[in-house]
Order: structure tokens, then sequence, then C-alpha cells
């Protein structure tokens, strides 16, 4: 019971946490127009020019915290607060995403090793619930033990995706913040409003590793348990 709780239950509440983190310093800091009134896409635009980059278009997208870059397609889509706000929360999301493409341009290694896994990932994440709850039901059966492994596989691939992932994001939004004081978009002073929406983006990242880890342990622990038994 207990290594349930810690391997499942924590990561959840943890997730939770993380999530209530970053919809509440997005939701303060959003509210906090920067003092050169620059525009997210603007921002983005700025940060990717600085890099010599002119070849990534910028697109609105529906949504709240819907921001992503698309190395395949060479877009950067920012959330409309994001593409058309001042505040310090548009700005560093904004320049947050510049930091994916210059990443993607100089050819970040560990981008690189993300992209090389989305496609398989994106299979493996199709799956897994489906497997691992069938395995779980069919747990004392042959059948059960073969979908438990198949879905614990299917569940290291994703661990090792967002483990990936870590350093891709960190990394984005460590240029960021720096772009955006050597560029003079933001002043220094203001610059506490960008880390905490930021810091809070990355904690989801940390906490979608922690729960997939979990779960990857808890399913190894029940086949272990299915061996000796």
């Amino acid at each position: 019971m207990l290594i349930w709780i810690a391997l499942i239950i924590v990561p959840m509440l943890f997730g939770l946490y993380a999530q209530t983190k970053i919809r509440s310093a997005y939701a303060k800091n959003v509210q906090i127009p920067s003092r050169g009134r620059i525009t997210g896409r603007e921002a983005a635009e700025a940060v990717m020019t600085s890099a010599g980059i002119t070849n990534v278009e910028i697109v609105e997208v529906p949504g709240e915290l819907t921001d992503h870059y698309d190395p395949i397609h060479r877009r950067l889509a920012l959330s409309q607060h994001n593409y058309r706000g001042t505040s310090l929360a548009a700005l560093g999301v904004a320049a947050h995403e510049a930091g994916h493409a210059i990443q993607h341009k100089v050819g970040y290694s560990m981008m690189t090793i993300r992209q090389t896994m989305a496609p398989a990932t994106q299979i493996a994440a199709s799956v897994a619930n489906f497997v691992l709850i069938a395995g779980i039901f069919l747990i004392s059966s042959a059948i059960g033990g073969k979908l438990l492994l198949f879905g614990a596989i299917a569940l290291g691939i994703i661990c090792v995706f967002q483990f990936v992932t870590l350093p891709v994001e960190f990394d984005a939004s460590r240029r960021a913040k720096a772009q955006l004081v050597n560029l003079g978009i933001v002043d220094r002073d203001e610059m506490p409003g960008v880390h905490e929406t930021l810091d809070a983006a990355a904690l989801t990242y940390v906490a979608a590793f922690v729960a997939s880890l979990g779960s990857l342990l808890h399913i190894l622990m029940m086949l272990s348990g299915r061996r000796e038994n």
C-alpha cells in the first residue's frame, strides 16, 4: 500500500500541484503589462531575428497555453493572449517558443533526439493505457502478463521521451530569459514575472516525467510479483 501511494498517489498530487502552479503564475503575470508594450509576437520575432532566423512563421492559435514550436513546418504558434498581449507572461512564453526555434537552427542535440523519438512516443501513448488496463484485469493469465510487459515497454518509451524533454524545455527558457534582457524587451527588474511563469511551466514537465516513471515502476513491480507467484 505504501509503495502504491509513493509511486502513484504522490506523483498524481505533484502533477496537480504543478498544473495549479502554472495556471496561478500565468494568471498573475498575464495581468502585468511590460513597460515596453511589445507584443508576444513582436518579442518572438525579435528573438529569432537576433539569431538569424527569418524563415519561421508566427501564427495565432486558439486556447490558453497552447503555445508551441513546430520544427517540421517551421511554425511558431502563440495563443491569443500571448500573440497579441504585452504582459510579462506573454513575453516569457513567446520568447520561450522562440528559444525552441533557436535550438532547431543550431541543431541542439537533445531536441534532435526528442524529434526522432516523437513518432514512437505518439504510438506508445495511444496504446499504453488500454494495454495496461487490460493487463491488470487479466493479470492472472498468460495474456495478462504479456499485455503488462507490452504496456511497460510503452511506458518506458514515454518516460525516456519525457526525460529528454526536460533539458529541451529548460534550455529554451534559459535562452528566452537571456534574450529578453539582452534585446531590451524586458527590464531586469521586470524579470521576476518572467521567471515565475517559465519556472512554473517547467515544473509541469518535471511532474509529467515523475508520474510516468512512478507508473512504470509500479507495473514493473507487478510483473516481478507475478513471476514470483
